[in-house]
């Protein structure tokens, strides 16, 4: 009980100071997101979050009017630039710093036995398996079948660690995901 109470403490207090300190750089994205797409500038989606209930997830927008990924937007996705609206599902308690990354219907929510159990975690910005899939997206490009890859090997693979995760989970493993995920952003960052 203690751990969720802190757990939810610690995402508002840092929500709201995230969205101090990045808002203005946020709007400004969304601006040139909405400018380079030729789209509204912020991207909503139905994900499935916290017990298998559905969430609405904000992120700047990264696809264009064709379908394809702007030249922008793929800088935003890079960086993971076009996450930072997620501090307004944290500050909302939908999402929380540390979790599993919420998914698309049709995933998280299909799972059964066991690994049902990850449902009970609220999802979040940062996980082991977001770590070790930091460059998922390129990942896929590379496979022949990227939907075969993803779903038979990606997907499970994410499954087995957020499962770890549930079985672990206490605030000191969730600064340990969460400073392993700053040192990446920031060596990312430094890359520019």
């Amino acid at each position: 009980m203690v751990y969720f109470i802190t757990k939810r403490l610690f995402d508002l207090v840092f929500s709201v100071i995230g969205l101090l300190f990045f808002g203005l750089i946020i709007l400004l994205l969304v601006i040139i997101a909405s400018i380079d797409t030729k789209c509204q500038g912020v991207f909503l989606q139905k994900r499935i979050g916290h017990f298998g209930k559905t969430f609405t997830i904000f992120k700047i927008q990264t696809i264009s009017k064709d379908g394809g990924i702007s030249t922008f937007g793929k800088f935003l996705r890079k960086y993971k630039l076009d996450e930072l609206p997620q501090l307004v599902n944290i500050l909302l308690g939908q999402m929380s710093f540390v979790g599993p990354r919420p998914d698309v219907p049709g995933y998280y929510d299909a799972l059964e036995g066991e690994a049902r159990k990850i449902l009970a975690l609220k999802p979040g910005l940062f996980s082991w398996a977001a770590i070790k899939y930091y460059n998922e997206e390129s990942l896929l490009k590379s496979q022949d079948n990227p939907q075969y890859y993803n779903d038979n090997i990606i997907f499970p693979d994410k499954v087995s660690m957020n499962l770890e995760y549930y079985y672990q989970r206490s605030m000191k493993e969730d600064f340990k995901i969460l400073r392993a995920s700053t040192k990446i952003i920031i060596s990312s960052l430094l890359s520019l």
